[in-house]
């Protein structure tokens, strides 16, 4: 989070100062990639335009105001893109007919967040993308209040942890008891898990996600989807009985019969029977549940508007992504399924987000990334020096976390305003 600005005469030069030692130039397109042997789509061609973005949680989306103040504030800094919560937690910053609309909006109901920044910021010259949480969707501690949620339509889809895997085999899923336990054991481990997700195993919960994000597309002109929580909490998520029986009855054609017996014989003690005997199969399980939802993501985008962007926001550390997330973006730039990555480099040591955004780009070949910079941990010189560290590295733009965090108290929008001008310049906007 930014400290406080000095007095007006001391501010600018101290400004001057940190925009010298920092960054002189703004941010150009990225540095030659190594030839691709699959061209670029129109979308990705887009994402490769210098990219000086800034991630605008739902508080913002709450009020006309606040979006005037905000688009006013990025287009002031040099700021290009927007990138805005329009799915906090299964519920909607829009008109949707899919989901209910969010708790925030209840007395404006004539209040339509997303066109509203959307006439804004293009009016304004910036792009917007919408940015959806896509496997996270209810908070433990303030549970919806529409029935027509999805935990309360489908709380099938809902991960449970290992630690609850025997309990909540016991417990009817369509009991008021099995979500209530599953929020208390959540809310009592606030620390490694924000609230309840669905699970990407599920067909079912494939299919609301890509419905939700298709008819958001269908109807709304965004430049972009941006794709967040779309990955596990950790890697001992999804123990729910539905995803062990689904799992079960993928591989029981391949096993033999000696591993049939094993875990028949297993399986009245052990409900994680299957998962625990075959850990390399269930991790692959659901990996590639996770991969099957970005597919139909990206096909409900593509066949609702084809020139959007598809970016998403990743755990740096592949190999973490990979083994503790089940995220493996990696494959999905392989397979061709994102048009720019976001990796969350949150770090506050410059030598471990050049590292973590080094090794990203060099992946990506010719697929944008975009440096994740967690602007809210560090002061206004850290980062400058990770958006130059960035630069240097070659990637196609930045995105900072966030603009609510950095107009906060003792901060203002007049703050983030001289943030964007000390790193991008006067010429940027």
């Amino acid at each position: 989070m930014l400290r406080t600005i000095p007095p007006v005469v001391v501010r600018a030069a101290y400004w001057l100062v940190l925009a010298s030692l920092c960054v002189t130039t703004t941010f150009r397109a990225r540095a030659a990639a190594p030839p691709s042997p699959v061209a670029l789509s129109t979308a990705a061609q887009r994402a490769q335009v210098a990219t000086r973005a800034l991630w605008v949680t739902r508080t913002t989306m709450a009020s006309p105001e606040s979006i005037r103040q905000l688009v006013s504030a990025a287009a002031a800094g040099g700021f290009n893109t927007l990138v805005v919560q329009v799915r906090g937690r299964g519920d909607s910053y829009y008109n949707g007919t899919v989901e209910p609309r969010a708790s925030e909006l209840a007395a404006k109901p004539a209040f339509d967040p997303l066109a509203t920044v959307l006439q804004d910021a293009h009016a304004a010259g910036l792009t917007v993308h919408a940015w959806v949480a896509v496997n996270l969707v209810s908070s433990s501690v303030s549970l919806p209040a529409a029935r027509h949620h999805v935990i309360y339509r489908a709380p099938e889809w809902l991960m449970v942890p290992l630690e609850l895997a025997a309990e909540m085999k016991k417990v009817d899923v369509r009991s008021p008891a099995y979500i209530g336990r599953l929020a208390r054991w959540t809310r009592a481990h606030s620390d490694e898990v924000e609230g309840l997700y669905t699970s990407p195993v599920h067909p079912g919960a494939q299919a609301h996600a890509a419905a939700v994000i298709g008819e958001l597309v269908q109807n709304y002109a965004v430049d972009g989807v941006h794709l967040d929580y779309v990955r596990f909490p950790n890697e001992r998520f999804d123990y729910s009985p539905a995803a062990i029986e689904l799992f079960k009855t993928t591989i029981l054609p391949d096993l033999t019969n000696q591993e049939r017996h094993a875990a028949a014989a297993r399986e009245p003690l052990d409900p994680a029977a299957y998962p625990n005997l075959f850990p390399e199969r269930w991790n692959e399980f659901r990996r590639s549940g996770l991969t099957e939802l970005v597919v139909k993501v990206r096909a409900a985008v593509k066949a609702a508007r084809p020139g959007t962007i598809i970016s998403a926001a990743v755990v740096p550390d592949a190999r973490q992504a990979t083994e503790s997330r089940l995220q493996d973006w990696r494959g999905w730039l392989d397979q061709s399924l994102l048009d720019a990555l976001c990796p969350m480099a949150y770090t506050t040591d410059p030598a471990v987000f050049s590292q973590q955004i080094a090794a990203a780009r060099n992946y990506a070949g010719n697929v944008p990334v975009w440096a994740g910079i967690g602007a809210y941990r560090l002061t206004p010189a850290q980062t400058l020096q990770h958006m130059a560290v960035a630069r240097t590295l070659g990637v196609s733009g930045v995105i900072l976390f966030s603009y609510d965090a950095l107009i906060a108290a003792p901060n203002n929008a007049g703050s983030l305003s001289e943030l964007g001008r000390a790193a991008f310049g006067a010429s940027s906007h």
